[in-house]
């Protein structure tokens, strides 16, 4: 069985579009898909939308849209947005409840084995279904459950660990870094990362140069 990593961001609306795919891949063929969250871009650079082109983010809202459209997947900005930010200024909060939860459980989910499992239950419910208020946990409970897992034990698992999980974030970034990315959605396979969620037939086509099987 081969194996690659993906790193994923939680506020990625392109990690959502893939995560279904990312797993269907593991169904499809003998491979192991490692779900490896990262924080987005937004909370490891939060200069980042200061210092962008200021085309770039009314440009990357049209082309989701579009892009969901295409692909025939449903699509909405999550409410509450993930990411605190102020959407005039742009300017990024110091607190950031929503995705240190998001990811610090993605973290424990992938570490059960479910990560694939729980990006595309999170992603589906938060982008596509648009449940508002999802972090309530009378809201979110439910949307764990559809992967599998229970969220006070994923929670209960996690409290207490916040330096351990910090430095397993930092080491998936160093990670995918080292492999010659900083986006996401990144699926990184023998070294060699294919950055976007468009490019997985492609990463399909080089594993296949190794040996990938049919599952």
């Amino acid at each position: 069985m081969l194996s690659a990593d993906l790193f994923y961001s939680f506020r990625s609306p392109y990690s959502y579009l893939g995560a279904a795919r990312y797993r269907q891949l593991t169904r499809d063929w003998d491979l192991q898909v490692r779900l490896r969250p990262v924080y987005p871009i937004a909370i490891r650079n939060p200069a980042f939308f200061e210092q962008v082109n200021p085309l770039w983010v009314p440009y990357l809202l049209k082309d989701v849209v579009r892009t969901a459209e295409f692909n025939g997947i449903p699509f909405q900005w999550p409410k509450p947005d993930p990411v605190v930010m102020d959407r005039e200024t742009r300017e990024i909060s110091s607190n950031q409840p929503y995705i240190r939860r998001l990811t610090y459980l993605g973290l424990e989910a992938a570490r059960r084995g479910k990560g694939l499992d729980f990006a595309c239950a999170v992603g589906h419910a938060l982008w596509g279904e648009g449940v508002v208020d999802w972090h309530l946990p009378e809201n979110f409970a439910p949307i764990v459950a559809r992967a599998g897992l229970d969220l006070s034990e994923l929670e209960a698992a996690n409290a207490g660990q916040e330096d351990a999980l910090e430095a397993q974030l930092a080491a998936n970034q160093a990670e995918q870094e080292r492999a010659g990315h900083w986006g996401t959605p990144c699926l990184v396979f023998d070294g060699e990362p294919f950055f976007g969620q468009d490019r997985i037939d492609m990463a399909i086509w080089r594993m296949q140069q190794q040996g990938l099987q049919a599952a």
